[in-house]
């Protein structure tokens, strides 16, 4: 079974964050802070222990951690709880997501069944930075280099594509009409 809060902890140090552990909580409890946003990730053994005690264990990291909240200035209102289990049944997806709709002191994440890496990322996105992925390979980049060159002389696009050397190149884009 995957160790969702040491997993945690490396995609969010990865993403720029700070992160400790918290030994106070009732359920394992990883910190995380950045310029902008500070957060709670709380590990349940199970989806039903999620679901019956996410509010006093937030309740709880949110009391112990408030005078740091409250000094937080301007990142006070970008804090986030997250609540996750690995060992959650399926049937129980929808009912731990709907944590989320619940607003009141923090913005939150709820998940169950997190079994792969994978799963885990996908939950953790919303405090990722983007990335986006160029998909090159396999591509006819010749022919998408002509496509993007619309606007210069197909004699030019044709040296440079070929083996012509820079000075010719540039030679036909300076006789160019």
């Amino acid at each position: 079974m995957m160790d969702i809060a040491t997993q945690s902890e490396v995609l969010l140090r990865s993403a720029g964050y700070e992160t400790w552990t918290w030994p106070g909580g009732s359920v394992p409890v990883v910190c995380f802070e950045n310029a902008s946003v500070a957060g709670f990730l709380h590990v349940f053994g199970s989806g039903e222990s999620l679901l019956a005690d996410w509010r006093q264990v937030q309740q709880a990291t949110l009391g112990r951690h408030a005078a740091s909240l409250r000094s937080a200035g301007a990142k006070a209102w970008n804090v986030y709880a997250l609540f996750l289990a690995g060992g959650a049944e399926p049937g129980l997806a929808r009912q731990i997501e709907r944590i989320e709709e619940n607003f009141s002191m923090t913005r939150k994440i709820a998940r169950g069944d997190l079994r792969t890496a994978a799963d885990l990322r996908r939950t953790l996105l919303p405090l990722l930075p983007v990335l986006s992925a160029p998909v090159i390979g396999g591509a006819d980049y010749r022919a998408r280099l002509r496509s993007r060159l619309s606007d210069v002389p197909d004699a030019a696009v044709a040296a440079f594509l070929g083996a012509a050397s820079a000075s010719d190149v540039a030679r036909i884009l300076v006789d160019a009409p």
